[in-house]
């Protein structure tokens, strides 16, 4: 089964590739031809995965998924949020998708704040024969007061999982892909198709 991932992040591309295995072949947008800045103005991790997912539906006529990725801190009110990708651009020195300014950026607005708690929380939006269907996974962790590792990517190396002892960016992308929040929707989302394949033949 072919599926468009409405993306252009390499990273993400291969965690989801790691995770769905053989079941599927899934290409990114520059596989389709799409080189666009697909909007995402939507107030929610649901609404802008929603609005990915139909852009790509209503401009090239696929069958596709498309995913938003939040930390949501306590300390800080949730942020940044929907605004994750984008923090440092919106709220601090203006680099654009920097992750190095956004870490930066969260952890000076932590520096005096004794709750460190966060979460990452990832929503898929799929697209199927004219459906529409979420699919949602979190990891609860906390925030650490420097980086530590080198693998992975975004604020990898300053989350730190529950009960892992270690940041995201210390673990395999086995290890991470087992527990993380795309890894937890990715598994639910690959689930529905499983079950819809078999529902279908």
């Amino acid at each position: 089964m072919k599926l468009v991932f409405a993306t252009n992040n390499a990273h993400k591309l291969q965690e989801v590739r790691q995770i769905l295995g053989d079941s599927f072949e899934v290409v990114g947008l520059r596989d389709i031809g799409c080189t666009e800045d697909i909007p995402e103005t939507a107030e929610t991790l649901e609404g802008n995965a929603l609005q990915k997912a139909r852009y790509v539906r209503e401009h090239y006529g696929l069958d596709c998924f498309a995913d938003d990725t939040g930390l949501e801190v306590r300390a800080l009110d949730g942020a940044p949020g929907v605004h994750t990708a984008r923090y440092a651009e919106l709220f601090g020195t203006g680099e654009t998708h920097d992750s190095n300014a956004n870490m930066n950026l969260l952890l000076h607005n932590l520096e005096n704040k004794s709750d460190r708690h966060a979460r990452f929380r990832t929503v898929f939006a799929l697209l199927y024969h004219g459906e529409e269907h979420l699919f949602e996974g979190i990891v609860e962790g906390e925030i650490l007061h420097e980086r530590h590792g080198s693998e992975g990517f975004g604020y990898d190396p300053v989350f730190e999982p529950e009960g892992r002892g270690i940041s995201f960016a210390e673990m395999t992308a086995e290890d991470k892909n087992a527990i993380s929040h795309r890894g937890r929707a990715t598994r639910k989302l690959v689930e529905f198709l499983k079950t819809l394949h078999a529902t279908n033949r």
